[in-house]
């Protein structure tokens, strides 16, 4: 069972690019964030005519995160983070594919910092710690995919580097990265893969993809079971380098399921 997140950046702009991935890589459930496009822009139906049928959460102009299914229907069991009812982005959904509950989750970015971004990211974060800690004592297999806007480690960023105060490597940020760990979770992409640049994100400015200077902010993170059967892990980057792409590059996994 193949599992991708892929930050998609405006998935009506980008379908094209979305479209090519999926015909090359035919990952079994795509995660995707970053939608920018209400809930009846979503396109739906050609994503149904290659196989894949959709659950989303929209909004307009901005968050919106899916989850893609090839051959099969995915059970919605949640459309929104728990924990804050007055909360309305877009930046959660979660559903049941083939007997593994899958999250798809775009954590906020939290610039400019200080400030209420940077406190509702953190704000966020504890909410997600709080919904996970939930998931693990459920028993259920679990993937929680997405856009974590968090730079886990200094392995995790192109060196030297100039983003010591951004949102994404500060302290607290990484700190709540950490606790998510410690309940449990596995990172799969590290699993795999415990050495060496893992980007999967290289912003627009600066000539940062042509000269390799990227960032591992998506994530998917594993129960002990699902663990257990992870054989592989890696980043399609070629995406990435296409006309007009997202500055995400798909991120996925494979389980012996």
């Amino acid at each position: 069972m193949k599992i991708a997140t892929f930050n998609i950046n405006n998935v009506v702009k980008r379908l094209d690019n979305l479209v090519a991935w999926l015909a090359e890589a035919e990952p079994d459930v795509v995660c995707l964030q970053e939608l920018k496009a209400e809930r009846g822009w979503f396109p739906a139906e050609p994503l149904a005519q290659m196989g894949y049928h959709a659950v989303w959460q929209g909004q307009r102009s901005w968050n919106g995160v899916a989850i893609l299914a090839r051959g099969a229907e995915p059970v919605v069991t949640r459309t929104a983070l728990p924990g804050d009812r007055e909360d309305s982005q877009a930046r959660y959904i979660e559903a049941a594919v083939n007997g593994v509950l899958v999250a798809s989750l775009y954590l906020p970015n939290g610039n400019p910092r200080p400030g209420p971004k940077f406190d509702y990211k953190l704000a966020w974060f504890t909410r997600l710690i709080a919904h996970a800690a939930d998931l693990r004592a459920s028993g259920a297999p679990v993937v929680l995919a997405g856009d974590y806007n968090v730079v886990p480690t200094e392995a995790d960023i192109y060196q030297p580097h100039s983003w010591k105060d951004d949102a994404l490597l500060q302290p607290e940020v990484r700190a709540a990265y950490r606790a998510l760990l410690d309940q449990g979770w596995t990172d799969a992409l590290r699993a795999v893969h415990p050495d060496g640049p893992l980007w999967t994100f290289w912003a627009y400015l600066r000539n940062r993809w042509p000269n390799d200077k990227g960032l591992r902010l998506d994530h998917l993170l594993l129960t002990p079971d699902l663990a257990e059967r992870l054989a592989d892990a890696g980043v399609d980057r070629w995406p990435r380098g296409e006309e007009d792409a997202s500055d995400h590059a798909p991120t996925w996994i494979a389980l012996d399921l």
